[in-house]
């Protein structure tokens, strides 16, 4: 089984104010006996493009200082932290908008970069290549980040590489209630019942945030959302023995193997003729 801390604050530009509230949200998970605490996108750095107009002069040191703090916290709690920040890349390149995996020994296991960057993104970051797997507590875990969730070929391919639960991270806080609050989440209940993922959504929380954090189980319904636009963390527990109503399960590696029907060709002129009654 594992424990995930789902944590919401917001984040602002100010690398600083995210590293307190993200080591007092660690705190309280390790509190609470989450083995991860997960954070929303960009949740040390801030979101380039609406925390920061740009990342000209931007102080990296600072930022990897705070980071190695998170590190040093990390080690000490005994704890992962799913940890949403920059990459900074060789100069001209853009940075990449990255998911950081820090173990409990307080290392950086693993990084995810964000593989489909928005139209707004491009201006300030470069997209990644690859995913990411990872083992926690015999649980395979994954890292997504925000707009993936719109490209279903992404969660096919983590099905594939044997998925059991996904970290996804969000930044969407400035936009009050519009169509993110009827889409985003409902959008990641379907990758969960189709490919039978655990999922948890990870979202800045602000005044104008359309959705908050919440946590999916396998057949797409939602357990536990945290409050809008408000601070704080829920503990929910991954456990693969639980059942689970999944009705395309037999026929699902199938399909992702390219059969888009689960029946035997038919030799009936019957069938072949589609333009008689």
């Amino acid at each position: 089984m594992l424990k995930i801390a789902t944590c919401q604050f917001e984040v602002a530009a100010s690398v600083e104010s995210n590293s307190s509230w993200i080591q007092k949200l660690m705190l309280k998970a390790s509190k609470s006996h989450a083995d991860v605490a997960h954070f929303s996108e960009c949740s040390l750095c801030g979101y380039a493009g609406a925390n920061h107009d740009s990342l000209i002069g931007f102080n990296w040191e600072e930022l990897r200082e705070h980071t190695r703090r998170i590190m040093a916290l990390a080690k000490e709690l005994g704890i992962y932290v799913v940890l949403g920040s920059m990459h900074e890349l060789t100069w001209p390149n853009k940075p990449h908008n990255c998911l950081y995996l820090i173990n409990p020994a307080g290392q950086i296991q693993e990084r995810y970069d964000k593989r489909f960057c928005t139209a707004g993104d491009l201006e300030f970051y470069t997209p990644g290549s690859r995913f990411v797997t990872f083992d926690i507590n015999s649980v395979k875990c994954s890292m997504l980040i925000c707009f993936d969730l719109r490209f279903p070929e992404m969660y096919r391919q983590m099905k594939k590489l044997g998925t059991e639960c996904i970290f996804q991270s969000f930044y969407n806080a400035s936009t009050g209630l519009n169509v993110h609050t009827h889409i985003m989440r409902q959008t990641m209940q379907c990758h969960a019942a189709t490919n039978h993922f655990w999922i948890s959504v990870a979202n800045t929380s602000g005044p104008k945030s359309p959705y908050p954090s919440c946590f999916i189980q396998p057949d797409g319904i939602i357990v536990k959302q945290l409050k809008f636009n408000k601070p704080g963390l829920m503990v929910n527990t991954v456990d693969t023995n639980l059942k689970f109503y999944d009705p395309s399960s037999p026929f699902r590696d199938s399909a992702i193997d390219g059969a888009l029907s689960n029946g035997s060709p038919l030799d009936d002129p019957r069938s072949q003729n589609t333009s008689t009654l």
